[in-house]
């Protein structure tokens, strides 16, 4: 009964969601001081461009690049922001370079906000994008450093020739070959790792968002829908309830066999009676993102193998939760999870044992992580936890830390997501070797029992000084999910 009252509580809160007033965006006031923060790690005479995104191509929705979102707010597309440290003082103030727009233009896209009332609100002086080549040439003519903040995501591509940071920069180069062009990538990470208090008020609002919805359409699941049917009803949930135009990233709605693909993009496929659907979402509140995974079956209720499945998965999580606490390695997420995997993979029969090695087909990653090379991780071949914020995958404030200082610290949001995926046509990436022989033997024989089943749990976490508190609250336990579901039919 307590079970029950405590999943109608959580029931009640989603469905109230849609009535609280909307939360704040990040005040101009703390914008600023993100600049001057910024302008305060570079060296005197410094001069720094940061680029918002291009122009939406074709109809898909403009989505801000986040560093420049991070220190404007601004979530308009062909703007640059430069800033400038002078002899000791820092021009945090800053100027925007935007694109004007044709009377044709503000008809079909809407008229910019006006340039002196941008200027009174923000601080930010307002010049024509046309105007930034020759400011910019005027600035190396004088010998001051020029940095760049890159406008490609950190856990995306590395280098990207069709970013408005990096044509401009190419430009440069050909107009004036000795310039150096220096990183400032760094220094702007490191401040968007620690979350404000601001920004974990946005958070939470997200994660609630996205929890709500989640829970909404797990209840709501029928056989024979489609992968399309849930997304939408998904997305549907995260904007009738104040998020953002669009989700914090692509949503992953994966039935049947397309669960055992980690990434596998919402598309047509049926949902079948007797089969899983794997759901990794998350709503976006004023730029901030939510990632949340739940894994359910179609009818309702897991089948025998589905259930040892999901549960080696939520006690992965569970181990990953209760060693992450404030001050400790950022690793014990992954440490925890994978022994836990490991183990129950041993016990189910599908490797030869909790350290069993082979030779995977991504070798070059055992020198720095062994564990790459275990059995295990062909099974969960992917990290355990993230950082979240204007990013699905943000920085955290230990990927910057010295060596032995990689702590778990207040101002963190994370994720921990183990997930298991079972698919025996995968065995074929492998080598022949004899290492592989053995694990294919063993492996092969219990997925006839596991074939097909892909579970991931995911949650996010925000650590304060009183310690890492769970803040999506979909139901992620056998019985619940199960009584949710049977509650709804």
């Amino acid at each position: 009964m307590r079970a029950l009252g405590l999943l109608a509580i959580a029931l009640c809160a989603a469905t109230s969601l849609a009535a609280q007033a909307p939360v704040a965006p990040i005040s101009d006031a703390e914008l600023l001081a993100r600049r001057e923060a910024l302008v305060a790690r570079l060296p005197n005479d410094a001069v720094l461009l940061v680029f918002g995104e291009r122009d939406e191509i074709g109809f898909p929705a403009f989505f801000q690049n986040p560093n420049f979102r991070y220190l404007t707010g601004l979530d308009e597309p062909n703007e640059v922001l430069l800033l400038a440290r002078g002899d000791g003082s820092a021009d945090a103030a800053g100027t925007l370079f935007r694109q004007e727009r044709t009377p044709s233009q503000r008809m079909f896209n809407g008229v910019l906000e006006d340039a002196a009332a941008l200027t009174k609100r923000t601080g930010l002086a307002v010049r024509p994008l046309r105007q930034l080549a020759a400011v910019v040439d005027s600035i190396i003519a004088a010998g001051k450093p020029l940095y760049l903040v890159s406008d490609t995501r950190p856990y995306g591509l590395v280098a990207d020739t069709l970013t408005r940071g990096s044509t401009f920069a190419v430009a440069l180069r050909r107009r004036t070959p000795a310039v150096v062009v220096n990183s400032a990538d760094t220094a702007i990470l490191t401040l968007r790792a620690r979350k404000s208090a601001a920004e974990q008020a946005l958070m939470r609002r997200s994660a609630a968002i996205t929890s709500a919805s989640v829970t909404e359409a797990i209840r709501a699941i029928m056989p024979n829908e489609h992968e399309y049917d849930l997304q939408a009803r998904i997305e549907a949930g995260f904007r009738t309830r104040g998020g953002d135009a669009h989700p914090g990233f692509a949503t992953n709605v994966s039935a049947g066999v397309n669960s055992t693909a980690a990434h596998h993009r919402a598309g047509d496929a049926r949902l079948a009676s007797g089969a899983l659907v794997l759901m990794d979402v998350g709503s976006s509140v004023h730029g901030y993102a939510a990632d949340l995974t739940r894994t359910v079956p179609v009818s309702g209720t897991f089948s025998p193998a589905q259930r040892e499945i999901y549960q080696l998965v939520r006690d992965a999580q569970a181990a990953a939760e209760r060693a992450a606490v404030v001050g400790a390695p950022i690793s014990i997420t992954d440490d925890s999870a994978f022994a836990v995997i490991a183990r129950g993979l041993a016990r189910l029969g599908l490797v030869e044992s909790a350290d069993a090695t082979f030779d995977p087909p991504w070798a070059e990653r055992c020198g720095r992580d062994p564990r790459a090379c275990k059995q295990s991780s062909f099974f969960l071949f992917h990290g355990v936890s993230h950082g979240v914020g204007l990013d699905v995958h943000d920085p955290l404030q230990s990927t910057y830390a010295a060596p032995g200082q990689r702590t778990i610290r207040p101002g963190d949001v994370f994720t921990i997501e183990p997930g298991l995926y079972l698919n025996a046509k995968y065995l074929a990436f492998l080598a022949d070797t004899p290492k592989n022989r053995a694990f294919v033997a063993k492996a092969r024989a219990a997925l006839g029992r596991y074939d097909g089943i892909g579970v991931r749990i995911e949650d996010d976490y925000l650590a304060t000084s009183a310690g890492v508190e769970r803040i999506t609250s979909t139901p992620h336990d056998i019985p619940d999910i199960e009584r949710l579901m049977r509650r709804a039919r």
